[in-house]
């Protein structure tokens, strides 16, 4: 049934893109009509070693991607098709496959080595291909050491596929040994050693077992410990990949070998190549995350039944481990890379020095002088640029309310301040850097009440980062938008006692939008740097609005802005461009929760911008931003919307209906829904008979959730959130108006979505505080009609108990709620 593939596989890497679209056609026609003759075709093609090089390696990648997707319901979809072929093409494929670990081209083993693990992917849990794991084993003794090395990486990668309850714990062992065995220092072959190594990553997984037996725990430890110091860079760093798995897998093994870490890795910070260092690094980065999750978890009250204790490994490894991370942050060639998302050894130390506050406070206070010090003075721009860092990681972990024992006092908070406002003049990556660590510090200061510490020096730091906005290379290392998302921060942690001054920046920052707004002329290239800064001040706004709308004197004293700032975000929707256009809206959204019913003045002139971004299923994002600004709208307007909700609901619903809109705007316009039934009343009845049947088949979709992987169950409670406000803001809508009957015949439909979604026991404290809510919303709204629908419910008594005896003070008050407004219904 194989057909000769070689001329095709190899026309469709042509550079000529007739030719390779012809190949790719082919290739596909090939496998529509004859799938079984496709599969052995391109499995022979990969085992043939006549074969070119590049046929094979594509041979062998359209069969990964024939067994396997990104997408669940397409690799479910792969899975069944593979299942379902004849079993003798199967085996002859696999034979193909188990050939060609021993070819003497590296790509091709390696290919072969991956696709296997696909295979058993599928096929081991189906308790199939029983005898695949035997006959690795058997190829990784007396063989060549490149089938040895090819054998090793498919045990690698097929650990990685299966779940170690998928394979008997004797074959678990023997997997070990083959694998230990090829990671010893007497194993000769450094590509042997390093695909060993590799596959012990995949296979600490499996290793539950014998890493509860001392011996065999001792030997993998010693082993591992021993490819540390290997002479190949790749195998060292292997083997500290190996080490910090070991160290979040098995963490309560380690204290015997604890010490010998600390001595290879200090080494390996101090000496090795950066690749390895990182490593090393990271495993003491992992035992923190370990100790905290620990920490947190029993709050330290450890008792006999503590399923794992902590052994505190960090606090007797401080005082060693602080210096050598502090002299990583010195570690900087002068030509390092500054690129965004590089990740250096001098940013993991300033990582790792990160969390556990109270024991790493009275370090860094002693560290804070000399890393000021080394801000200001230190002639290396490196060194600035990450010290100007790592003080942001310690503002951020270890300045703020939560905090014992403050890192910023009266005593040194000007100085800090100064030295970071000095450091925004300097380079624009380490200015970058420095507008960091003053985001952190004014965040810390969020909650303090009436007085800030950064009063004092509000006008100066919102001066100085002014300037930077304005700085020729502000371009350059992101610094322009650090400078405005630090302007931001610091506006949104203000007190009452500079709101004056937030207030003249409302003037500033409209006479720099209205700036970029008269520009003319400008080449492309410019005008996406002008639309990045319109951007930026229409953010800036927001923020300004937000702070200033929240109480009643300055909201008074902003009222006399609004016009103008309207006007200006109205030209700026006029400029046409995405990102401007999700900033300027919520801009609006800040102005009509500011500004309350006196918003309807505008409404006119804006309604046209808020349909096209209703409409624009593109820009996924901005559609999402506009249906949660008709929601402010329709808070601020209440039943002054009226005029516009026929627009309005039609495009949502129109939205709603498209397969084109991002999934993730779908529970917004749900509970947008809500925010318009609340707004206009009884007014939403002519809207009924669209929006239920819309909501009651999304809320037998989102009702069923099992079988599916947690980013899934995530979207569902978000769809579940958005349908349950739908529900509860049309309910409070229709109270005490004459036409609540028309809202019982729906009723035994939203308590049958709530049984379902308590019976499937996963949703999130969000969901339950609205459905409980939602039950509450319609006992009141229907009162006497609704008691005994209530009453006959399956789960809703179980539900409201469970509800009131809730650790969360918000779901236990909808409870209570509830509970009240139930009683009322039932005793009618």
């Amino acid at each position: 049934m194989a057909m000769e593939v070689t001329q095709v596989l190899l026309s469709a890497q042509a550079v000529d893109s007739t030719v390779r679209k012809h190949a790719e056609e082919t290739l596909k026609q090939f496998q529509e009509q004859n799938l079984p003759g496709f599969l052995l075709s391109l499995s022979a093609e990969l085992a043939s070693e006549e074969k070119p090089v590049d046929s094979r390696k594509l041979a062998g990648l359209i069969l990964k991607n024939a067994l396997d997707a990104k997408e669940q319901h397409r690799k479910y979809e792969l899975v069944q098709r593979w299942l379902s072929l004849d079993v003798a093409v199967k085996s002859q494929i696999k034979a193909c496959l188990l050939q060609t670990l021993s070819s003497t081209v590296t790509d091709a083993r390696s290919t072969a080595s991956q696709v296997i693990a696909k295979v058993a992917g599928i096929e081991l849990p189906q308790k199939q291909w029983p005898e695949l794991i035997g006959s690795l084993l058997s190829n990784v003794h007396q063989v060549p050491p490149h089938v040895k090395q090819a054998t090793l990486e498919t045990l690698g990668y097929m650990c990685e596929e299966v779940g170690p309850e998928v394979v008997e714990q004797d074959q678990v062992n023997k997997i070990l040994t083959a694998v230990v065995q090829g990671m010893n220092a007497n194993e000769g072959n450094i590509e042997v050693r390093l695909a060993a190594t590799r596959a012990l990553y995949n296979a600490l997984g499996f290793a539950q077992a014998n890493f509860s037996n001392d011996m065999e725990r001792d030997y993998i430890m010693r082993v591992v410990c021993e490819a540390t110091l290997s002479p190949d860079l790749k195998i060292r760093q292997a083997a500290y990949e190996c080490l910090v798995s070991i160290g979040s897998t098995y963490y309560e093994k380690l204290a015997p070998y604890i010490q010998d870490i600390f001595n290879i890795t200090s080494k390996a910070v101090r000496e090795d190549e950066e690749p390895v260092a990182l490593q090393a690094i990271e495993f003491w980065s992992s035992i923190c995350d370990e100790e905290i999750d620990i920490l947190e978890e029993y709050g330290g009250d450890f008792t006999a039944d503590s399923d794992v204790p902590c052994y505190y490994f960090i606090k007797q490894a401080l005082p060693a481990l602080v210096p050598m991370l502090l002299e990583t942050l010195l570690k900087q060639e002068e030509d390092q890379d500054q690129d965004e998302g590089a990740w250096n050894l001098a940013m993991a130390g300033g990582t790792c020095l990160g969390p556990s506050p109270d024991k790493l406070t009275p370090i860094v206070n002693v560290a804070l002088n000399f890393m000021l010090t080394a801000l200001t003075k230190d002639p290396s721009s490196h060194v600035k640029d990450t010290t100007a860092w790592t003080l942001g990681r310690i503002f951020e972990f270890l300045h703020g309310s939560t905090i014992e024992t403050p890192i910023i006092t009266p005593a040194n908070c000007q100085q800090i301040i100064t030295v970071l406002l000095q450091s925004m003049n300097d380079a624009p990556n380490v200015a970058e850097k420095a507008c960091g660590a003053l985001y952190f510090l004014a965040q810390g200061y969020e909650d303090v009440g009436s007085t800030s510490p950064l009063t004092p020096f509000f006008q100066e730091i919102v001066r100085s980062l002014l300037n930077v906005t304005h700085r020729e290379d502000a371009g350059e290392s992101r610094l322009r938008t650090a400078a405005y998302e630090t302007l931001n921060e610091v506006v949104r942690c203000s007190t009452e006692e500079t709101a004056r001054l937030v207030l003249e920046l409302v003037q500033v920052i409209m006479t720099e939008l209205h700036k970029t707004l008269e520009a003319q002329k400008l080449s492309s290239d410019e005008r996406e740097k002008q639309s990045e800064l319109q951007g930026l001040l229409c953010g800036c706004l927001q923020v300004i609005i937000q702070k200033l709308g929240a109480s009643e004197p300055t909201k008074y004293a902003f009222m006399p802005h609004a016009d103008q700032i309207m006007n200006l975000l109205l030209r700026v929707f006029a400029c046409r461009s995405a990102t401007v256009h999700e900033e300027a809206m919520l801009s609006i959204g800040a102005l009509a929760y500011a500004t309350g019913p006196n918003f309807a003045k505008y409404m006119q002139d804006f309604y046209k911008y808020l349909e096209m971004g209703l409409q624009n299923f593109e820009e996924y994002q901005v559609c999402a931003v506009t249906v949660g600004v008709v929601g402010d709208i329709c808070r601020a307007l209440e039943d002054k919307i009226l005029p516009y909700c026929d627009g309005i609901m039609t495009q949502l619903l129109k939205d709603l209906s498209s397969n084109q809109l991002h999934r993730s705007v779908k529970p917004p316009i749900f509970s947008c829904f809500g925010d318009i039934a609340l707004a206009i009343g009884e007014n939403f009845e002519k809207y009924l008979m669209y929006a239920m049947p819309m909501l009651q088949s999304a809320a037998e979709l989102s009702a069923h959730t099992s079988g599916v992987d947690d980013e899934m169950i995530e979207y569902t409670n978000l769809l579940r959130n958005g349908i349950l406000e739908a529900y509860s803001g049309i309910f409070q809508g229709f109270k005490n108006s004459p036409k609540t009957q028309l809202l019982i015949p729906y009723a035994p439909h939203i308590l049958q979505f709530l049984d379902s979604i308590y019976m499937e026991k996963d949703m999130d404290d969000v969901v339950m505080k609205t459905a409980i809510g939602v039950l509450g919303d319609l006992a009141d709204t229907l009162g006497s009609n609704a008691g005994s629908l209530i009453q006959q419910s399956l789960s809703s008594k179980d539900f409201l108990n469970e509800c009131l005896s809730s650790d969360d003070h918000l779901i236990k008050e909808s409870a209570e709620w509830a509970r009240l407004a139930i009683s009322r219904a039932i005793s009618v």
